[in-house]
């Protein structure tokens, strides 16, 4: 039975980051391990509700009560087990994932902080690595059949090892030189090192699942090809149209990136380098983009925004101003607008600003301004309401308001737009929606024998969607392949993330 004074006892604490001129100065990760008593002791706070709310806040459907008791009476075995059964990859989730889960703890409907949930699945996780090296479960028989998975993100990942663990022959095809998909180039290293996807390809490529890199379907493979020499065809491109203002004057400036290129070359750089292979940060044409000595505006208030603030600190930007369209959101939970257990709008601040940086609430860029050569000298920006009127989002400038940031290297975070448009969506006979995501059927076909998971059907979303869609789509493609016994299926293409009515 779990301590039910637990919370009373321990209050909740996470390990502390490694300090920021020592962690600037590399790109390891921010967190140290947090040792086996400090974990122990936050599981600890777990009181195995009733009804554990954090079920609904995770769409993978973790346990979470039991590996937590599972870790506070030290049967580390179990609790591997028990996240696995439910999870392909928690060392990804337990560094990525936000955590909805913490939001819909019980504990906080009390007032008291929730339980450390992220930080105990990331070292349960990497206590599998520990133990047994993340050992793999390859099937003991073929089905004879094949699967083709295009796109090696977390949700085209998830599928490939259900699918190859039942038995049958998965081939994941990615257009990058190195499998990963967002995991790889567009997650900096310093929240998550590149060993832990080596390490699960490692495992994969034991359970049988093949890769081919540099492989763009649509292009160097037909759509054709791939039916022709699968059976099945499951679509996990991602959603990585980032979303642009080209009707900002001066957006045609040089200096002015989007903020994946920025991530995605400097990843470059970092990757290079532990291959002993030093490279400028560049984009694909050869143009730098590298943030050093550069005075550096962010535009977006996300994750992804995060990400491009922590890397210009280590590249050693002069100085960075991220700009947010809202206002600066709630320390606490505003219960009239987001009910426990929902997502709260609070403010969030990540390690990156910790690190240095000003964050500016409530402007709108009004125009990028020219050097007299092309390239962007500084962001005229003004302050800002936001409003919703009939679903729209109505932003009113404040007269009077405007003024000039200094700007050598500008990076547009504003979210994403959907999937790509590329040729393999007219070979495989289907379309993007309003949402830029590509709609299937109940049973996860997007048109017959053509499968869609992830961020490429849900829209840019939380990995955690995006493995419980690949799990859920895997679970599908066995069943339409005649498999033997049922895949497990968390959510199914109409899930939505729990919400207020």
């Amino acid at each position: 039975m779990p301590d039910p004074n637990g919370f009373l006892r321990y209050d909740r604490r996470l390990p502390a980051r490694r300090p920021v001129p020592v962690r600037i100065s590399d790109w390891r990760e921010v967190y140290p391990p947090a040792g086996e008593e400090l974990i122990r002791e936050q599981a600890t706070r777990c009181m195995d509700c009733g009804i554990p709310f954090c079920h609904d806040g995770c769409p993978l459907g973790n346990r979470i009560p039991d590996w937590n008791d599972l870790v506070r009476t030290g049967n580390w075995d179990a609790a591997v087990d028990s996240l696995h059964a439910t999870n392909n990859f928690p060392e990804f989730t337990g560094r990525l994932c936000p955590a909805p889960c913490e939001a819909a703890c019980v504990l906080g409907l009390g007032g008291q902080q929730p339980v450390t949930i992220k930080q105990v699945e990331v070292e349960i996780a990497d206590a599998a690595v520990a133990r047994d090296g993340l050992r793999p479960r390859p099937a003991s028989v073929s089905t004879g059949r094949s699967v083709a998975v295009v796109g090696s993100g977390p949700a085209g990942l998830a599928a490939a090892q259900q699918l190859a663990r039942a038995g049958h022959t998965v081939t994941v095809y990615e257009r990058d030189d190195a499998i990963g998909g967002l995991l790889r180039y567009g997650i900096p290293d310093f929240k998550l090192e590149k060993q832990h996807i080596d390490k699960r390809l490692a495992q994969l490529t034991a359970e049988g699942v093949r890769f081919r890199t540099g492989v763009d379907v649509g292009v160097d493979v037909t759509a054709e090809q791939l039916r022709a020499e699968h059976d099945a065809v499951l679509l996990a491109c991602g959603a990585l149209q980032g979303r642009d203002t080209p009707e900002t004057p001066g957006r045609a400036l040089r200096g002015v990136h989007q903020a994946m290129a920025h991530l995605v070359a400097a990843n470059r750089v970092v990757a290079a380098a532990g291959d002993g292979k030093p490279a400028p940060a560049t984009l694909p044409d050869g143009t730098p983009i590298d943030a050093a000595g550069k005075h550096v505006v962010i535009i977006g208030g996300g994750d992804t925004a995060a990400d491009c603030l922590g890397v210009a600190h280590r590249q050693g930007a002069a100085g960075v101003h991220q700009l947010d369209l809202y206002p600066e959101p709630p320390t606490e939970r505003d219960a009239a607008r987001d009910p426990w257990p929902t997502w709260p709008w609070v403010l969030r601040n990540y390690p990156a600003h910790e690190e240095g940086g000003e964050r500016v609430f409530a402007v709108a860029v009004q125009e990028f301004v020219d050097d007299g050569t092309g390239q962007v000298r500084a962001v005229r920006i003004a302050e800002v309401t936001v409003e919703k009127v009939d679903g729209r989002r109505i932003v009113t400038a404040l007269p009077g308001s405007e003024r000039e940031i200094p700007a050598d290297l500008v990076l547009l975070a504003i979210g994403f737009e959907g999937t790509e448009e590329q040729p393999l969506l007219a070979q495989f006979g289907v379309t993007r929606n309003g949402r830029g995501a590509i709609d299937s059927r109940p049973d996860w076909q997007a048109t017959d024998g053509v499968f869609v998971a992830g961020d490429m059907h849900r829209g840019a979303s939380l990995i955690v969607w995006a493995i419980a869609e690949g799990r859920a789509a895997a679970a599908a493609i066995h069943t339409y392949l005649g498999g033997v016994g049922d895949l497990p299926a968390p959510v199914d293409p109409a899930r939505q993330p729990l919400a207020a009515r």
